[in-house]
């Protein structure tokens, strides 16, 4: 297939005007991802379940952390009755906590799992919208490992966006609930200093939101690098996953032509690629850990220290100061979530930042630029297809015009019915001419009416088997639903593969299991489930062995009111069904050579059915 020569710049610089895509954007466009979802009211209902529950958790850790009031009290007093009675609400207290964290345990994997499918299934909607992944496929670096995106990127993200979403949520209620009941303890701390006593309000507050202030700054100035080396991890962990899949799918290739250490260099470099940036971040995480470790540490005794002014004035009691301790490692920790979850949210980032990247461009796709020189398609007459003036560049830049190639005969009608086999001069790609009727090549000139997409079938010249079952594959890419048993059993046996009839229904690597052969007749086995009207094919018959052509053919006969387009040399196809032959014609002036890669017979031959299809 020709690639434009445009489109891969503009998607490598895709990849990279990604980083400046600010984070509300990239918010907004998943957001209306999930709400176009038909998931969206099973998430709806699980988010707002999600919120009440972790609300009454807060509430009941209020009741636990003032709890510790008279449970430590009555330790001071020695008093073994209260001491018993607070060890029965404990058990109360706990294990409604016990059953809310389950609760919201279960809530957490049920929200993970519908935001994995509405986003799974977007993505996948987009990217095979018609025409797009072909389009993507020549972007750029953003259209390399469409699968990293589609399943581990989309996995990790919504996994992802669960957590921290929950994580960010929980610790702000409980930063609402417990920075009330440090701030009225705080009130009672009264400290004295040479004879002065003074009470600071909030004083407990304010020592919480200064010790999270300062470790948050701390972990954003030393983990800054985290966003990026984790999206260029991702990258490279892509490449090198294609590379294997890549060398593990054409490995007998490989072999034949001797080239294991060829392909040992290649996938030692992407090797090599992975591992320096896994330094990299290595290196950024343990400069991390030096600050969420050691205020981890600290805050053991910070909250102690704190306090310890006030109760050794006399200002608080035993049971109040573990009271005083609890809240301030509540505010403290709802306060560091961000700290505590620096890693996360920068992987989070960066896996954000290749879905939407990566879904942008899809939506993008449709949006193309103008090119100098476009087709201009058209729908046809009922009955008929006519390229007028059609001329079909190999590029879309300005000097298109130079290189490409026009229909020889100059404006051709082509009725229903009618067989039609297309040549050409040295050189030239006839393949973009089967592009261009399956509507995905535009550059050129002239117009192309067509008539309707969905009365014409296109055989590419290497066969397409989807994964699945055998019934499946001659199906596609209709429903096998739309045919009976007893059609496709007939066009098995048709195609020479009658002996495959009792595995129609085996779920295999078919494209593994059968040959090329096999594919193609696969192919024109499903040509007379279909039945189309119109058939193109692209050098479909060129390496069949004879008898392999003589069953196509045969096939092909029975489809009599089809127009058939035969794009490519074949001699079999030219006397099998005589038809009108065609030229494409390079534009170039030292390739007019119509005849150059015809061996001579087959050259006078279709000269003589040229002529007979032009007799009167």
């Amino acid at each position: 297939m020709a690639v434009d020569t445009q489109a891969k710049p503009n998607g490598q610089g895709n990849e990279q005007v990604g980083y400046d895509l600010s984070l509300f954007f990239r918010l907004r466009m998943m957001f209306s991802a999930f709400w176009n979802s038909p998931v969206r009211i099973k998430l709806i209902i699980l988010v707002v379940a999600l919120f009440v529950i972790i609300l009454v958790t807060a509430y009941v850790q209020v009741l636990l952390n003032n709890w510790n009031a008279p449970f430590y009290d009555s330790l001071a007093r020695r008093d073994i009755t209260a001491f018993f009675h607070q060890l029965g609400v404990f058990g109360i207290i706990a294990g409604s906590l016990l059953v809310l964290n389950v609760i919201q345990a279960w809530l957490n994997q049920m929200t993970a799992l519908y935001m994995r499918e509405g986003l799974a299934r977007d993505l996948v909607n987009q990217w095979l919208q018609a025409k797009r992944a072909l389009r993507l496929a020549s972007s750029g670096l953003i259209g390399v490992n469409p699968d990293q995106r589609l399943h581990e990127d989309a996995r990790n993200l919504a996994e992802s966006t669960t957590g921290l979403a929950i994580g960010l949520v929980q610790a702000t209620i409980l930063l609402l609930s417990f920075i009330g009941v440090l701030w009225e303890l705080s009130s009672g701390m009264v400290f004295k200093v040479n004879g002065m006593s003074f009470a600071i309000p909030g004083y407990m507050v304010w020592a919480a939101i200064l010790y999270a202030g300062s470790a948050s700054f701390l972990s954003q100035f030393v983990g800054r690098r985290l966003v990026r080396l984790n999206a260029d991890r991702y990258s490279k962990e892509a490449e090198l996953r294609f590379a294997l899949m890549h060398a593990n799918e054409h490995m007998p290739a490989i072999t034949i032509a001797g080239g294991e250490e060829n392909e040992r260099r290649r996938i030692n470099l992407d090797i090599s690629a992975v591992l320096a940036v896994i330094r990299q971040l290595a290196i950024a995480n343990t400069n991390l850990t030096w600050v969420s470790a050691g205020y981890g540490w600290l805050v053991l005794i910070i909250p102690i220290l704190v306090a310890a002014p006030a109760y050794f004035s006399g200002g608080l009691t035993f049971g109040q100061l573990m009271v005083a301790v609890g809240a301030f490692n509540q505010v403290n920790s709802a306060l560091r979530w961000y700290v505590a979850n620096f890693g996360p949210i920068a992987e989070w980032r960066a896996t954000l930042m290749r879905v939407t990247d990566f879904r942008k461009a899809l939506t993008e796709m449709d949006d193309k630029t103008p090119m100098p020189h476009t087709l201009v398609f058209e729908k046809a007459a009922p009955g008929t297809m006519v390229w007028t003036d059609l001329e079909i560049s190999t590029k879309t830049s300005d000097d298109a015009t130079e290189n490409g190639f026009r229909i020889a005969e100059g404006t051709v009608t082509i009725n229903a019915g009618e067989h039609v086999m297309i040549n050409g001069d040295h050189g030239v790609n006839r393949r973009l001419l089967f592009e261009v009727l399956a509507h995905q090549w535009y550059s050129g000139s002239g117009t192309v009416s067509l008539p309707p997409m969905d009365d014409m079938l296109f055989v590419p010249h290497t066969p397409y088997v989807p994964t699945g079952t055998l019934r499946e594959a001659i199906c596609f890419p209709d429903d096998p639903d739309a045919y009976d048993d007893a059609a496709v059993e007939a066009v098995i046996d048709k195609a020479g593969l009658g002996r495959l009839k009792s595995r129609l229904d085996t779920q295999a690597r078919w494209d593994r299991l059968l040959d090329t052969e096999e594919q193609k007749a696969v192919g024109f086995a499903h040509l007379l489930l279909a039945k189309p009207k119109w058939i193109v094919f692209d050098d479909a018959l060129e390496g069949l062995e004879a008898e392999v052509q003589a069953k196509a053919f045969a096939m092909l006969t029975e489809l009599k009111d089809a127009t058939l387009i035969y794009i490519g040399r074949s001699e079999a196809f030219m006397h099998s069904m005589s038809p009108r032959i065609l030229h494409l014609q390079s534009l170039a002036p030292h390739e007019h050579s119509t005849d150059m890669q015809t061996p001579p017979e087959t050259a006078s031959a279709m000269r003589a059915g040229e002529k007979k299809a032009s007799a009167p």
